[in-house]
């Protein structure tokens, strides 16, 4: 899997749970034969033939129980108002109501076991209840033309099932541009959050959140901070409201402890809270949102908050010897919780009610995995790196399709760095996967590039069923110099953009979800200087958002750049069918 470039200089650094996250391997191994295919742990990658083809379900391992569930609805983006936010972005502590650690949690192993057994591991139990509400769409978009696509190729087709309407001519313009913020010489300030609302492109400054038209950029809005952003929720409720972490100040010692709930619609900052430690206000490095719950994380606890009045639901305890790391949010709340020594960590997979902290369910990574992020609440789908094994700094070797009711492993997917393009965040992160897309019962992964034919290069899409880990046999084909990134489900389509050659315009297609034929939604201008606006914002380091027609692009990180450079830096660019 393809690692992202490096944040700038002066990144802020991350505050990711248990631990400074050990730094990612060097890259540049050569990719290697059978792209799209998973290998049957624990025997070692082997070439297979073609793209796309399924594969025999891996070699049966002890813990891993692969009978099929029932169906589990889509993830994602099912056409609302709302849509998905990028790249983005953990607390520890049962804290809370309901949060009461069982003492069975806090036994480790001190043994170090084999890879085979980290992959083969896994125990779970379950308690009774039901999940929390189903009534979020995400409004923040991972990044993750049409000319091609479908298992055997081919062009056009109808974007049937989904809200995203089919243009008779997909040909864009640049809609508007965003002016880069001015920033100190060799600064860089995070600028992390992007949303998008029924009225309004929402986008994170330097020191606010500003509300955009949609299709002709004009301020409709401003909420003011007196600090850079830290993390923002990639979701939002169905009346568009989220939540953020940012500094108190731009002080360089200033740090992620205030958390503020958002409303997007209104353009106002609804509340503003802190959670201490006795004398300390805690740092947090991961916020979501599900129902009408505002989550955190970090190393020092999980904390909870009501997003239309900031009362507490839960916080971290001082006795806890567990803690929840973070949060992955949405359709359900999915906690990543952390027990045992640095050296022994057990990571715990709890699907919990939103509003009471109620552990529902649980699924127990076996002993060795150090970290995990959720990549879908609903179905729930974990991606880890398993004995360190991805090789290439994305954080996934592997996929584990949970059951969010019963806590038992439905199958898990091996996903090889060398085959696999995709990415989170080097795994410390809790809800930072991009790249990826979930729905039908299936998850969505792009293949590594490739050559497709003497002078370019090119890759793929391919679908694994979350009940059998087996291939579908579905593949979409970015086609010559393109490459393909999954941005989120439309209903039963999958949304993708298009990365493009030196001499095109990106694109953005729907994928039908039954036919895996892809029809082109959106095509940028092939002129140099918006082709050269288009490629820096490339959707591994940027965020990428598609809706109601239009394409979002974004930067995560403000700095000098520009100044140093000559060349105009803008903060996000938007297109649109021409008139839109």
């Amino acid at each position: 899997m393809t690692q992202p470039p490096p944040p700038p200089p002066n990144q802020p650094p991350s505050q990711g749970g248990f631990g400074p996250p050990t730094p990612p391997p060097p890259q540049g191994a050569p990719p290697q034969p059978g792209y799209g295919y998973p290998q049957a742990p624990p025997v070692p990658p082997q070439p297979q033939p073609g793209y796309g083809y399924p594969q025999q379900p891996p070699a049966p391992n002890p813990g891993y129980p692969t009978a099929p569930y029932g169906q589990q609805p889509g993830y994602g983006y099912p056409g609302q108002p709302t849509m998905p936010m990028q790249p983005q972005p953990h607390v520890g502590g049962t804290g809370g109501v309901g949060r009461k650690m069982n003492a069975q949690m806090a036994i480790i192993v001190a043994a170090v076991v084999a890879v085979a057994l980290i992959i083969g591991g896994g125990v779970w139990y379950s308690t009774s209840g039901d999940g929390g509400k189903d009534d979020e769409k995400s409004t923040a978009g991972p990044t993750g033309g049409g000319d091609t696509g479908g298992t055997g190729g081919g062009t056009g087709g109808t974007s049937s099932g989904g809200s995203e309407k089919v243009p008779a001519d997909p040909a864009s313009d640049v809609l508007f541009k965003l002016a880069m913020p001015v920033v100190k010489k060799d600064a860089s300030v995070n600028v992390r959050g992007s949303w998008v609302t029924d009225k309004a492109y929402v986008k994170t400054g330097v020191d606010e959140i500003t509300g955009y038209d949609l299709a002709k950029g004009t301020k409709l809005w401003t909420v003011t901070l007196p600090g850079p952003v830290c993390e923002a929720s990639k979701f939002a409720t169905d009346d568009h409201r989220t939540a953020i972490l940012f500094q108190a100040s731009t002080a360089e010692t200033s740090r992620c402890d205030q958390i503020a709930g958002i409303d997007l619609a209104a353009g106002k900052q609804l509340w503003t809270k802190t959670v201490t430690s006795g004398d300390y206000a805690i740092d947090f490095d991961n916020i979501t949102v599900s129902a009408n719950t505002v989550a955190l994380g970090s190393t020092d606890g999980g904390a909870a908050f009501d997003i239309d009045s900031g009362k507490v639901l839960w916080s971290p305890k001082p006795a806890d010897t567990c803690f929840d790391a973070g949060y992955g949010g949405g359709p359900k709340l999915v906690a990543v919780r952390k027990c045992g020594s640095y050296d022994n960590p057990e990571l715990q997979i709890q699907t919990i009610d939103p509003a009471s902290g109620k552990v529902l369910s649980e699924y127990k990574l076996a002993t060795g995995i150090d970290y995990a992020s959720v990549v879908s609440s609903d179905p729930l789908v974990v991606a880890a790196d398993v004995g360190d094994s991805a090789g290439d700094g994305s954080g996934i070797s592997d996929f584990f399709s949970i059951d969010n009711k019963t806590g038992k492993l439905r199958t898990r997917i091996s996903v090889p760095g060398d085959d696999y393009a995709a990415d989170c965040e080097g795994i410390t992160k809790v809800e930072a996967c991009t790249g990826l897309a979930v729905g039908n019962d299936r998850i969505y992964v792009p293949t590594e590039e490739h050559d497709a034919d003497d002078s370019s290069r090119t890759n793929e899409v391919v679908a694994f069923d979350l009940a059998t880990g087996k291939q579908t046999g579905q593949r979409a084909d970015a086609g010559a110099g393109y490459t393909i990134y999954p941005l989120r489900m439309d209903g039963p389509n999958l949304i993708a953009y298009k990365r493009p050659p030196y001499d095109k315009g990106g694109q953005v297609v729907s994928i039908d979800g039954g036919s895996f034929k892809a029809t082109t939604l959106l095509e940028n201008p092939a002129t140099e200087s918006v082709r050269n606006l288009e490629t820096s914002l490339s959707p591994e380091y940027s965020e990428v958002l598609f809706a109601q027609g239009r394409l979002y692009m974004s930067e995560v990180y403000a700095d000098d750049d520009g100044s140093v450079s000559g060349d105009p830096q803008y903060l996000a660019v938007a297109y649109g069918l021409a008139g839109s």
